[in-house]
C-alpha cells in the first residue's frame, strides 16, 4: 500500500501524518516537495542509520495534506504535532519547572519576584533560568544594589512607617512615601537594563548622573550613585563578554547520537554570556535540520523574549518561513542564520560543544542506570530488566484521610507524568493491608486498559503488605506478568543495619552486602514514593483545616 500511495503522492508542499498498524499518528512532518521527502524515508532504506531504519519499520500508513505555501504547511505542522503528540516528533514541556524573575509595571511601586510560571500579562519576564541559585544570587544583588522594596503587596499597603529594610538601607521605603513614583520607577529601569544584560549602558547612565549632581553640589546623592558604580562595574569585570557588538542573541548547538539528541541554547545578552539551556529529546524520526525548525517555533511561541538574532549550526530548509513566524510573534523582523566566519561562527562552536558535552553526560548515565538494572536483574532473579518500575506507599493523617500514591521509575529515572494519587474509599478506619488491596486493584484490576504494566512493583511495607498485594494480583491473573518485591525499613531495636527487601513465598530478606547500591536504589524509589505520598497528605490536610 505504501509503495502506491508513494506514486501518486503529490510534489506540492504540504504536511505528511506517519501512522503505525493501529493507525495512531507516530510522527508529523513537513515538506516543500511531498513527493521528495517521503520517498527518502521508503526507497533509501539502505542508507539509513539502524536507528532510523527501526522507526521507518514502525510505519504503516501515510497521510498528506497539500498546502497553498511553506508558511501554511509550517503553521499546520505545528497545529498537528499539538493535536496528536506524536512520540517520534521532538515535544518541548513547559517550563513551570524553571524559575523566572518577574517585575509586574501595573504596580505603582514595582517589585521583583521569583515566580515558577511566565504568564501572558502585562508583567515583565527574565528566565526562565536553568540554576535556583543563580536566581537567588541575582535577587539578592539587585536587592543589595537598587534597594528595591521586597515585601509582599498586602504588607506594603498596610504599613504605617518603614521597616527595618529601610533602618539598614536596603529598600528605598516606597510604603511610607519616601521615595516619589517617578524616582522609584527610574530604578526600575535601570534593573530592567540590568536584566538585559546592558550593564555598560547601565554603568555609563548612572556616572552622568553622578557628575550631573556632583556638578550641582549633591554630593550626597552623588556618593550614593558611585556606590552604586562600583559595585556594577565588580558584576561587569565578572561577566564573559563574546561579542564586541554586544547585541542580545541566542545561538542553538545540537549533538545526536542512537536515541539521543540534546539542543543547547547559549543565552547572550548585551554581548554577555547569561546562561545555558539543555533540551533532551529522545527517539525522533527528524533530522538535524527538522530538528532544529521545530525546535525554534515551539520554543519561542512560549518565550518571553525573542532576540534580534538567533544563530544555528546549520542552514534549514525553512528559515525564511521561520522568521516570518518569528515575526509575528515577536512584532519586528529577527534573523535565522547560520554563520560561516568571524566570531559569530565561534558562538556557534560553542553552544556544539556544549551540546556534546551534555550529550556524553547524558548517555553515560544512562549506562550506569542500564548497568543497574540489569544488575538487579539479576541479584532479585526477575523475569525482565526492570526498565519501569513501580512503587506503592500508604499513608493517613491520625487515622483519616488515608491514601496512597504510585510514583514510576523508567530506565532508572522518574517519570512523573505517569505519578497516581489515590484516594482510599473503601476503607473507614486504618488498615495499611486493606488499603494496599483497594489501590492495586484500582491500578491493575482493568486488564489491558490499564497497560503499560511495570516490569518491577515494590511495596512499601514488610511481609504483610507484600501477601495482601501478591494475592490480589492471582486473584486478577496477573501474578506471573510481572515481579513483586517489598522493601521495609530496618528495625533499629534489633540492631538491623539496612532496610529488608523481600520477595513473594521467601521467608527472609535479601542479601545485599555486595551490592549495596542496588540496594540504594531500590531506597531512592522507595523514598520518592514517600515524598510524594506525604505532599498529597499535606495537600488534604490543607483543604481539610481550612473547611
Amino acid at each position: 500500500m505504501i509503495t502506491y500511495k508513494l506514486s501518486v503522492v503529490s510534489s506540492e508542499p504540504g504536511v505528511y501524518l506517519m501512522k503505525d498498524d493501529s493507525g495512531k499518528v507516530i510522527y508529523v512532518g513537513k515538506a516543500l516537495n511531498l513527493k521528495k521527502r517521503l520517498s527518502s524515508y521508503f526507497t533509501k532504506f539502505d542508507q539509513h542509520d539502524s536507528k532510523t531504519k527501526a522507526l521507518v519499520q514502525k510505519i504503516s500508513d501515510f497521510e498528506t495534506i497539500i498546502t497553498a505555501t511553506e508558511s501554511e504547511a509550517l503553521i499546520l505542522e505545528s497545529n498537528l504535532i499539538k493535536q496528536y503528540k506524536p512520540r517520534y516528533n521532538i515535544i518541548l514541556k513547559d517550563d513551570k519547572r524553571y524559575p523566572a524573575l518577574k517585575i509586574d509595571i501595573k504596580s505603582p511601586y514595582p517589585t521583583l519576584t521569583m515566580v515558577r510560571k511566565i504568564k501572558n500579562d502585562s508583567s515583565i519576564y527574565f528566565g526562565p533560568f536553568t540554576s535556583h541559585v543563580v536566581v537567588r544570587e541575582t535577587l539578592n544583588v539587585i536587592r543589595k544594589t537598587f534597594k528595591l522594596r521586597n515585601c509582599k503587596n498586602t504588607t506594603f499597603k498596610n504599613r504605617s512607617r518603614p521597616c527595618l529594610n529601610y533602618q539598614i538601607s536596603k529598600c528605598l521605603a516606597p510604603c511610607c512615601n519616601k521615595i516619589s513614583k517617578e524616582a522609584y520607577n527610574d530604578i526600575i529601569k535601570e534593573v530592567i537594563l540590568f536584566l538585559k544584560g546592558k550593564t555598560s549602558d547601565l554603568i555609563q547612565k548612572i556616572k552622568d548622573e553622578m557628575f550631573e549632581a556632583a556638578k550641582i553640589q549633591e554630593y550626597e546623592k552623588a556618593a550614593i550613585l558611585r556606590d552604586k558604580m562600583i559595585a556594577l562595574e565588580r558584576i561587569l569585570e565578572k561577566q564573559f563578554v563574546v561579542n564586541a557588538d554586544l547585541k542580545d542573541r541566542d545561538v542553538i548547538g545540537i549533538s545526536m547520537e542512537m536515541e539521543l539528541s540534546i539542543i543547547t541554547v547559549l543565552f547572550i545578552r548585551g554581548g554577555v554570556v547569561t546562561g545555558t539551556r539543555h533540551f533532551t529529546f529522545i527517539e525522533t524520526l527528524s533530522n538535524e535540520d527538522e530538528i532544529i525548525s521545530s525546535f525554534i517555533r515551539q520554543y519561542y511561541k512560549e518565550s518571553s523574549y525573542v532576540p534580534n538574532e538567533i544563530l544555528i549550526p546549520i542552514d534549514i530548509e525553512d528559515r525564511l518561513g521561520i522568521e516570518e513566524y518569528l515575526k509575528e510573534i515577536a512584532g519586528e523582523k529577527i534573523l535565522v542564520f547560520s554563520p560561516v566566519r568571524g566570531d559569530k561562527i565561534n558562538l556557534v562552536s560553542m553552544a556544539m560543544q556544549n551540546a556534546k558535552s551534555a550529550l556524553k553526560e547524558k548517555l553515560s548515565a544512562q549506562k550506569s542506570n542500564s548497568d543497574i538494572l540489569l544488575r538487579l536483574q539479576k541479584h532479585l532473579k526477575l523475569k525482565t530488566i526492570p526498565n519501569r518500575v513501580e512503587c506503592f506507599d500508604n499513608s493517613n493523617w491520625n487515622g483519616k484521610d488515608m491514601v496512597s500514591c504510585m510514583v514510576v521509575f523508567e530506565k532508572g529515572k522518574p517519570k512523573k507524568e505517569d505519578y497516581r494519587r489515590y484516594k482510599i474509599k473503601n476503607v473507614s478506619k486504618p488498615d495499611d493491608y486493606a488499603a494496599m488491596a483497594e489501590v492495586i486493584k484500582r491500578r491493575y484490576g482493568k486488564g489491558e486498559k490499564f497497560k503499560p504494566y511495570p516490569d518491577l512493583l515494590i511495596i512499601d511495607g514488610g511481609k504483610g503488605q507484600l501477601s495482601i498485594a501478591f494475592s490480589i494480583l492471582k486473584d486478577l491473573n496477573i501474578s506471573d506478568v510481572f515481579d513483586v518485591i517489598s522493601i521495609a525499613k530496618k528495625d533499629k531495636e534489633n540492631m538491623e543495619t539496612e532496610d529488608k527487601i523481600y520477595r513473594p513465598g521467601q521467608l527472609n530478606p535479601i542479601n545485599f552486602s555486595r551490592e549495596a547500591n542496588l540496594l540504594l536504589f531500590l531506597q531512592s524509589i522507595r523514598d520518592e514514593s514517600h515524598r510524594f505520598t506525604i505532599s498529597y497528605q499535606r495537600i488534604l490536610q490543607k483543604k481539610s483545616l481550612f473547611s
